[in-house]
């Protein structure tokens, strides 16, 4: 018995060196690791920055398109009369404006900006995503260590109840039949709670993903496992949807781009007007045998207006115009679509929300239940007043119970988050 006693203080000291020499994660300090270093939120920015670039005035087109170019030509002219070399330089600049397209230069930008809208909108998308799942995977962590410690408390009870009986074989008032029963009963803990110890470990792997950690630093989660129910109206929930949910928020600007792209296709009934203009200098000169080089300079400057209208293109812009119509149309049903969707999604979740707060309770008041109950049965069995059977029945009840509250408070968790997600309101909840 000593023995064991020496083994339980000296297995405490080593966890408590080791619990040191991790770093401790505190649930904010995780979404704050997450949101700066999680591959999605990274690759979603950059998405981000690149819309950001492209939302120019030039990218629509406004602005004209000016070139330059230089040019040296040499040439040697062999004749009957007098050979001579040809030496040319020549300079330009030309410019390429188009000055009215049927405000398709307008519409252009103006679909820019919406596509960058679009954008923030997918990064809000994802750093929500990244939110939840950073939330869900820190209390798995939570979850998987309670479990590993209530099978720890099981299995080192089991234990104690296995030397016990096997001391008592020693002095004869306990048979073999005992000693198996409670060797088995502890065995089946031990594998319970190394396969558990696995369970704990992938939990923290995949927490130190979403936060792209792959280094080799060790995390204990400082956070409490516990579930506070909130008071909330199904009509706030609604609105707040309404109002701050991204991917309806996605929709509205999906459908702004419909009706950007009914008026590019009427654009094309516009005339178009462009300016083509630009300037030139050559400077030749002429080497003959007989009489030298001579040079000669031209300068040539242009400017063309254009103005063009597309009398008949074989119906392409009728047609264009009304699968845009109809393109927007359907924009519209999938809207009406997305609204009635959520609100059928707001409505299930709040259910469910309400039915996991009571199951929360329940499972509270199962667990205390349980906890008594094995605390007499541990006491009977002591004193022989009921069998070994028995009492591994109770003991089974009690990990149960522990387990099953355990789940609940994690569903709870699990639930609230995705209500927040919902309503649109999960990045000021954790901001």
């Amino acid at each position: 018995m000593l023995g064991r006693m020496s083994k339980l203080l000296l297995l405490f000291l080593l966890v408590g060196f080791s619990v040191q020499g991790q770093n401790l994660l505190s649930l904010e300090e995780a979404i704050a690791k997450s949101l700066e270093n999680n591959y999605d939120i990274t690759l979603i920015r950059r998405n981000q920055q690149i819309a950001e670039i492209r939302n120019n005035w030039g990218t629509a087109g406004r602005y004209p398109y000016i070139s330059a170019s230089l040019g040296a030509d040499y040439s040697l002219n062999d004749n009957s009369n007098d050979d001579f070399i040809q030496n040319r330089y020549s300079g330009g600049v030309t410019v390429n404006w188009t000055l009215f397209d049927g405000f398709a230069v307008n519409i252009s930008k103006q679909r820019l900006v919406e596509l960058e809208d679009l954008s923030q909108q997918n990064t809000a998308i994802v750093v929500e995503g990244t939110i939840q799942a950073v939330v869900l995977a820190y209390y798995a962590v939570l979850l998987e260590k309670e479990r590993l410690d209530v099978l720890k408390e099981v299995m080192l009870l089991s234990e104690d109840r296995f030397d016990r009986v096997d001391q008592r074989r020693e002095f004869g008032s306990a048979v073999t039949f005992d000693v198996l029963q409670a060797q088995n009963a502890f065995l089946s803990d031990k594998t319970s709670f190394l396969n558990q110890e696995v369970a704990y470990k992938n939990a923290l792997r995949d927490l130190k993903f979403l936060m792209a950690d792959n280094g080799s630093v060790s995390y204990e989660l400082n956070g409490t496992f516990e579930a506070i129910p909130v008071e909330y109206k199904l009509s706030d929930l609604h609105g707040q949807m309404a109002a701050n949910n991204k991917s309806l928020k996605n929709q509205y600007i999906n459908q702004n781009l419909l009706e950007n792209a009914v008026l590019e296709a009427k654009s094309a009934y516009y005339p178009s007007l462009s300016f083509a203009g630009g300037a030139t200098h050559t400077r030749t000169g002429n080497d003959y045998e007989s009489s030298g080089i001579s040079w000669a300079n031209v300068n040539n400057m242009y400017g063309n207006f254009t103005l063009s209208y597309n009398l008949f293109s074989g119906g392409n812009r009728k047609r264009a115009v009304q699968i845009a119509k109809i393109e927007e149309s359907n924009g519209e049903v999938e809207l009406t679509q997305m609204k009635h969707e959520l609100s059928n999604k707001m409505d299930n979740l709040y259910e469910l929300y309400l039915v996991r707060k009571e199951l929360l309770g329940i499972a509270n008041e199962n667990m205390e239940t349980a906890r008594l109950n094995y605390q007499i049965a541990q006491e009977k069995f002591e004193n022989g007043a009921i069998n070994s059977f028995n009492f591994r029945d109770v003991q089974l009840i009690y990990l149960n119970a522990s387990l099953q509250k355990l789940q609940a408070v994690y569903n709870f968790i699990d639930t609230h988050t995705a209500l927040l997600r919902m309503a649109g309101t999960i990045i000021q909840q954790y901001e």
